[in-house]
Order: C-alpha cells, then sequence, then structure tokens
C-alpha cells in the first residue's frame, strides 16, 4: 500500500478553496457510504432517562425488537435534546451482557442463588410487606389516642424516580399506615 500524502484531507483542504475544512476536502469515499445508526430503526419509542430526578425525555430506536441507540429528544423541555453521560450511555445499560433479567433469591443463611418466578417473587415480597405491616401495627398510644399506624415498615425512596412514581409510593406507604417514609433527594 502506498501512502499518497498529497491526498491527505489536510492537503485537499489547503489546495481547494475549502480552508475551514467544511466541503469537498474533508469527504472521502468511505465517509460517503456511511450511514447513522438510527437511520435503520424500525421504530422509535419514547423513554425517560432512568437515572435522576431530573426526568430528560429520551429518543429509544429499536431494530428487531433490540435497542440499538438512545438519544436526547429535542422536542423536551425539559432536556431539549441533551443528556449527561449516564443518560447519553442509557443504551449500554439496557443491552449490558451483565444485566440481570431473571429475578435472583437467596433465603436466609445460604450461600447460593437461585432463579425464582417473578410471580412467586412478588408473592414473597408482598406476604413480608404484610407480615411486617401486622407485627408493627399500632391501634392507639398508652393514653387511648388512635394511631392506625404501622412502625414495621418504612419508605426510601430514590432519586432516579421520576415525581410521579415518588408520589404514588409516598401514597402507598402513607395508606399502609407507614410514617417513616424519606426520600434519597432530600437526604
Amino acid at each position: 500500500m502506498s501512502i499518497k500524502p498529497l491526498n491527505w484531507p489536510v492537503f485537499r483542504q489547503l489546495r481547494s478553496k475549502d480552508p475551514f475544512g467544511r466541503d469537498a476536502s474533508t469527504k472521502s469515499k468511505k465517509s460517503e457510504e456511511k450511514i447513522g445508526r438510527t437511520v435503520e430503526a424500525d421504530k422509535v419509542v419514547q423513554s425517560v432517562c432512568p437515572y435522576c430526578a431530573v426526568g430528560c425525555s429520551q429518543r429509544v430506536y429499536v431494530k428487531d425488537d433490540r435497542v440499538i441507540q438512545i438519544e436526547g429528544d429535542p422536542d423536551s423541555p425539559v432536556s431539549r435534546g441533551r443528556l449527561c453521560p449516564k443518560g447519553a450511555a442509557s443504551e449500554q445499560l439496557v443491552n449490558s451482557a451483565t444485566r440481570l433479567t431473571k429475578v435472583k433469591y437467596r433465603a436466609p443463611y445460604s450461600t447460593e442463588w437461585q432463579y425464582l418466578d417473578p410471580d412467586e417473587a412478588m408473592d414473597m415480597i408482598v406476604d413480608r410487606f404484610l407480615e411486617s405491616r401486622a407485627n408493627g401495627w399500632e391501634d392507639a398510644d398508652d393514653e387511648g389516642r388512635p394511631l392506625n399506624r404501622t412502625m414495621g415498615i418504612a419508605g426510601l425512596g430514590g432519586a432516579t424516580l421520576d415525581n410521579e412514581e415518588n408520589y404514588l409510593i409516598k401514597k402507598l406507604f402513607t395508606a399502609s399506615g407507614a410514617v417513616q417514609i424519606e426520600n434519597q433527594a432530600r437526604i
């Protein structure tokens, strides 16, 4: 392979009437044949970045039922198409080879993990939630004043949830009688 320095982009740029390198001097056959990652997408799905409470809107590009690219949504009044480095890396979160896609459970005092059916795992969570609620329930204080609360459960919301999700979680825990409800964003 022979190197032709006179065909290098910088020489082409200087020889042509393109001193700023914005025209034909920067183009090559290879760059002309390239296409964008999102051009071949089957569909575009609206989403919200999962990382913080800002709620940046995302466009998720899907091809053959697989996410191929995630970009900021320029129509979003929140982020106007911009994403932070973590939000821009959302595609890596979705397509990671180390991403868990099955429910794993380790029984108390066990050293081994086992896979559970999602319905079985949800039933276990509900049973434990209700048992803790019942075991910590207080109808009234020592003077007979009604309390109708439980000290057996508490809630800690996260900043990765949006306002609506945190609102619903707060309502769930309040309706369950919990009084110890906090959010990571306040801590």
